[in-house]
């Protein structure tokens, strides 16, 4: 037999498939994947998908393979209504709608009331025009006595006189006899108290003040009341000397307070050192009449 002669088999072998891989590359598979290119070699060395999914353990025969995992949609959450509890109604939104209206009612009326008050104290502080001349009563009912203006400060002349109200008093005591005081000077007590005091009430400054100009305003030359504001301004100052007489212990144990008097005291400001002005500094009194006490007067503190 031949040295070279292999049998039978290596001539009947599969011509695609080499007897030694080692020995001869067989075609399609190269020796040197860097050496040269063959058909069908690739020249990038980035493995084709198919070379990754040869590269990948195969599963074995038989086993099921895993099902992939089932997207699920996320629901797009719903807007929340608001909770009425968490965000309640505060002030007039809270009432009914039968309170909101009453409410609307009544901020109406006080501002039509304001805008009549402001519109009436002006007509009252105006010169003199049209509308006061045919409505001026309907104004002055209106001003007096609460809501009264004086603009005298700003007048170009300014008041020059200093008035002080004093009242005296018949008192009958204890033993039925009867004595009159001396005149008790009740500007001066109110000057007194206002005097050095950063924060003086409004009755120190201005109750016997303005009773005294209304009583002088609706009172003639000779003390008679014109009209019903003279009887009203009479008996507001009568009120205000009797009540002024029991703070000033007139009155022993067992007295009863008859009747008063009130007078005025009225001087002039003397003019200052620079001026010409000639004026006279005499007091001018102007007494009115004694006015009996009432019940109503003295409220029950007095007697």
């Amino acid at each position: 037999m031949d040295a070279h002669d292999r049998g039978s088999t290596p001539r009947h072998d599969d011509p695609g498939t080499p007897s030694d891989p080692t020995s001869s590359p067989g075609a399609g598979t190269p020796s040197d994947p860097t050496s040269s290119p063959g058909a069908g070699t690739p020249s990038d060395p980035t493995p084709s998908p198919e070379a990754s999914a040869a590269s990948e353990p195969a599963e074995p025969p038989g086993s099921t393979p895993a099902p992939a995992p089932a997207r699920t949609a996320i629901p797009t959450p719903r807007p929340t209504p608001p909770d009425p509890d968490l965000n309640p109604r505060t002030g007039v939104a809270a009432l009914s709608l039968r309170h909101q209206i009453g409410v609307a009612l009544a901020l109406a009326l006080v501002a039509i009331a304001v805008c009549v008050h402001i519109g009436m104290v002006f007509l009252h502080v105006a010169p003199v025009n049209t509308v006061t001349r045919q409505h001026g009563g309907a104004v002055d009912d209106w001003i007096y006595p609460e809501f009264e203006q004086n603009w005298k400060l700003f007048a170009p002349n300014p008041l020059q006189q200093n008035v002080a109200v004093q009242v005296r008093a018949r008192i009958r005591g204890a033993d039925g006899g009867s004595r009159t005081t001396g005149w008790y000077d009740l500007s001066a007590q109110d000057g007194r108290a206002i005097d050095g005091n950063p924060l003086p009430s409004h009755t120190q400054q201005n109750e016997l003040r303005r009773s005294w100009d209304l009583f002088v305003a609706t009172h003639d030359a000779n003390n008679r009341p014109i009209g019903l504001r003279g009887s009203l301004s009479e008996a507001y100052l009568r009120r205000i000397a009797v009540l002024r007489m029991g703070r000033e212990d007139a009155l022993a144990r067992g007295d009863v307070l008859v009747s008063v008097q009130v007078r005025s005291r009225t001087s002039n400001v003397p003019p200052p050192k620079w001026s010409d002005e000639k004026v006279s500094v005499q007091p001018v009194f102007r007494e009115l009449s004694w006015w009996p006490v009432t019940a109503d007067d003295t409220e029950g503190s007095v007697r």
